[in-house]
This record gives C-alpha cells, structure tokens and sequence, in this order.
C-alpha cells in the first residue's frame, strides 16, 4: 500500500480503494470497480450501466455546475486570463455530438486540473495537497484522490475513458 492509500485509509474502505487499483489495471471487467468507486462519490448503483440520456445530462451537469464554480472562483489580477481560458475549454469539452471521450481526455484532465489550481492556488503543486484537501474536504480530497490516480495518458478503450471521466464529471456535477 503506497503512502497514498495509506492516508486514504482513513477515509475511505479498502474495497473502494482496491476498486480504483483494478480500474487503473484492467482492461476488461472494470465496470464492478467503477460502480464502487461512484458509490463513494455518492452515486447509485449501476452507474456504469447509465443509458445515453443520463450520460449525455451528467455532462450538462457537470459543465453547468463546474462553469458556476470557476465563475464564483475569487482569483488574482494574473488569473483573470486563466479563468476566461478554462471556461472556453470546458464549452469546448465534448462539445461535438460525434465527439470521442478519448479524443477528449487530455482536454478534460486538463480542466479539472485548471479549475482545481483557481480553487486552491500554488498548493496545488505541493505533494502535500492531497493530504491538505482531505483534511478541509473530505468530499473533495476523495475526489482529488481519484483524479490525481488518472494516468496523464492512456490507451484505454472508448467506453472505459467514458467511465473513467463519467466519475470525475459526477462528482463535481454535484459539488
């Protein structure tokens, strides 16, 4: 178990935890191990069995809340430029009816990574920021947990980059 999981420990089960080791590991079979994982982030059950219309409003969701979020988001004079970015891409993000979640991923790490630094700041870039926000968020440390789980790149299928981003856009969906 890294340091990581360690820390985690506290918050969060091991089935959940190991569940997240599987979703990174597998290429098959990964759909038991994101359903637990959305089970922590709040979710019903069967979340990757969602039909077209709940995913396609999960991503509705997701951009509307996280737009409120990075509006509301007090940033420095030397942020303003970062902040008008952000809320382009993510306009931009799956913004195309035949648009692939893989064409799409470095897009959407990318945002969550940009909206999380306006949040937070410098801190971001501490290795102690995973610590940090679970200390002050729980909610929001778990979720920091997952994403910073993602690989930077992958070659993952289509449908398992879905689930994968499918997890992110819930959380701060509901945020």
């Amino acid at each position: 178990m890294s340091n990581k999981d360690e820390f985690i420990s506290e918050f969060l089960d091991s089935d959940t935890i190991d569940a997240l080791k599987k979703l990174l590991e597998s290429n098959t079979s990964y759909e038991e191990s994101v359903d637990k994982i959305a089970l922590a982030f709040g979710a019903k059950k069967d979340f990757s069995k969602m039909d077209n219309d709940s995913v396609n409003k999960l991503v509705v969701s997701f951009k509307n809340n996280l737009t409120l979020l990075i509006q509301k988001t007090w940033v420095e004079k030397s942020d303003i430029a970062l902040k008008d970015q952000l809320l382009y891409k993510l306009g931009q993000l799956l913004s195309n009816n035949d648009s692939k979640w893989a064409d799409n991923y470095n897009l959407f790490r990318e945002i969550i990574d940009q909206a999380v630094y306006l949040m937070f700041g410098q801190s971001t870039n501490s290795p102690d920021f995973a610590e940090y926000s679970i200390r002050i968020d729980p909610e929001f440390g778990i979720f920091w947990w997952y994403i910073s789980s993602l690989p930077q790149k992958t070659d993952w299928s289509e449908e398992k980059l879905k689930l994968a981003m499918m997890l992110g856009m819930f959380f701060l969906a509901n945020y």
